[in-house]
C-alpha cells in the first residue's frame, strides 16, 4: 500500500537522525489529554486480534484505584488520515505493518514532530509478528509512556515552582521533591512535614523519616511506620479519627533504581479510622544519604466522584522530582 511505504519511509528516516537537545528546529508544543495515546494503526488490524492486544495492554484497567479506569486512553488513526493534527500529540504508537516491512523491531523516540513527545514505533511484516513483539515487549511500552508523562509533570513544575518549599524542605530533611506553584506547607516538624494543595481535589505529599532498623524495606516494616506516623501527624475530621493503610487491599512492594537511588515503592489505599474518607497512596522509601535514617516521600489523592488516574500520576510525578540539598561552598577566609 502506497501510504504504508511512504510513511514507513519517512518514519524511518527520522528515527535514523541524531537526537539532540539544542535543534535548530522550534517544534510545537503537544497537544492532547494526559494519559491518552494516539495509536496509528489500520482499521482491520484495529478491528482484530492486534487491536485486540492493544488494548488488553494499554486500555487494561488502572492498579489501585478505587473504580475502574484504564491505564491509558487510546485514540486509533489509520495512516491515510494521520496528518498533522495527530502528528503533534504527546503519545503517538505507530504500527507498521505489511510485506514491505522486512525487519522486526521495537524502536522509540523524542520529540519528533512536537515537544515534549513520546513516539512509539512497531514494525513487523504480519498482525501475527506484531502481537508477539507487542506482548513480549509490553512493560518496556507501558514505562515509557508513563515516563514520558510523568517527565512532563516535573518539566512544568521546574518551570512553576514554589522555590521556598524545597527551600524549606531540604533545611528539614537534607533533600526534598520540588512542587508547583499552588502547593503550600500545611504542617512541618523535624521528622514530619505535609505538603498540600487541597482545592477541590486533593493532591498531597508526606515526608517522614525515622531511624534505620534491621531489613527495614519489608511490607510489613513499612506499613507499620506509616500507620503510626499517620495517627500521630494526620487527623480525620472526626474526633479521634486518623489516616491510615487500608485493611481492605493488600498493598504492594517493589524495588525500583531512579537517577542512582534505590527506592521501595509502595501502592495501596489510604483510609479513615472511623470515618468514611479514602483514597490511592504511593511512596517511594530510601536511604539518607548518612546511612543513618530511612526517608519516605508519599503522595496520595482524595478525589470524591471523580476520577483519579491523572491525578494521582500528576502528584506521583513530584517524588521523582526529589533532589538532595547541595553542601554550601566553604567560604575562604579573607587575607589580613
Amino acid at each position: 500500500m502506497k501510504t504504508n511505504k511512504l510513511l514507513l519511509f519517512l518514519l524511518s528516516a527520522a528515527l535514523l537522525l541524531p537526537a539532540c537537545k539544542e535543534s535548530s528546529i522550534l517544534l510545537p508544543s503537544v497537544s492532547g489529554k494526559a494519559g491518552e495515546i494516539i495509536v496509528v494503526m489500520e482499521k482491520s488490524d484495529w478491528e482484530n486480534n492486534l487491536g485486540n492486544d492493544v488494548r488488553e495492554i494499554l486500555n487494561c484497567d488502572t492498579p489501585w484505584l478505587a473504580q475502574q479506569e484504564p491505564l491509558f486512553s487510546l485514540v486509533n488513526v489509520s495512516p491515510s488520515t494521520f496528518v498533522d493534527l495527530f502528528k503533534v500529540h504527546r503519545n503517538i504508537f505507530l504500527f507498521q505493518v505489511g510485506p514491505q516491512v522486512d525487519t522486526v523491531g521495537l524502536f522509540f523516540r523524542h520529540d519528533m514532530w512536537a515537544a515534549p513527545q513520546c513516539v512509539i514505533q512497531l514494525s513487523a511484516p504480519t498482525a501475527a509478528q506484531a502481537s508477539e513483539l507487542l506482548k513480549e515487549k509490553a512493560s518496556t511500552i507501558i514505562n515509557s509512556v508513563e515516563t514520558a508523562e510523568r517527565d512532563r509533570v516535573i518539566r512544568n513544575t521546574y518551570r512553576y515552582e514554589e522555590n521556598a518549599i524545597y527551600q524549606q524542605l531540604a533545611d528539614l530533611f537534607g533533600g526534598a521533591p520540588h512542587f508547583i506553584t499552588g502547593y503550600k506547607i500545611r504542617k512541618a516538624s523535624e521528622d514530619f512535614a505535609w505538603i498540600a494543595d487541597d482545592k477541590a481535589v486533593y493532591q498531597d505529599v508526606f515526608i517522614y523519616r525515622y531511624p534505620v532498623e534491621d531489613n527495614p524495606f519489608t511490607l510489613d516494616k513499612i506499613i507499620a511506620h506509616r500507620n503510626e506516623v499517620l495517627k500521630e501527624n494526620v487527623p480525620g475530621m472526626v474526633d479521634g479519627s486518623y489516616m491510615k493503610t487500608s485493611e481492605y487491599f493488600v498493598p504492594t512492594l517493589e524495588y525500583i533504581k531512579y537517577r542512582g537511588r534505590d527506592l521501595a515503592q509502595v501502592r495501596g489505599m489510604w483510609d479513615v479510622q472511623d470515618d468514611f474518607m479514602g483514597g490511592p497512596f504511593v511512596s517511594h522509601s530510601f536511604y539518607s544519604p548518612d546511612g543513618k535514617e530511612i526517608i519516605v516521600a508519599e503522595a496520595w489523592v482524595y478525589a470524591p466522584q471523580e476520577d483519579k488516574r491523572n491525578f494521582l500520576r500528576q502528584v506521583e510525578a513530584l517524588l521523582y522530582s526529589w533532589e538532595w540539598k547541595k553542601e554550601e561552598p566553604a567560604e575562604e577566609n579573607a587575607a589580613n
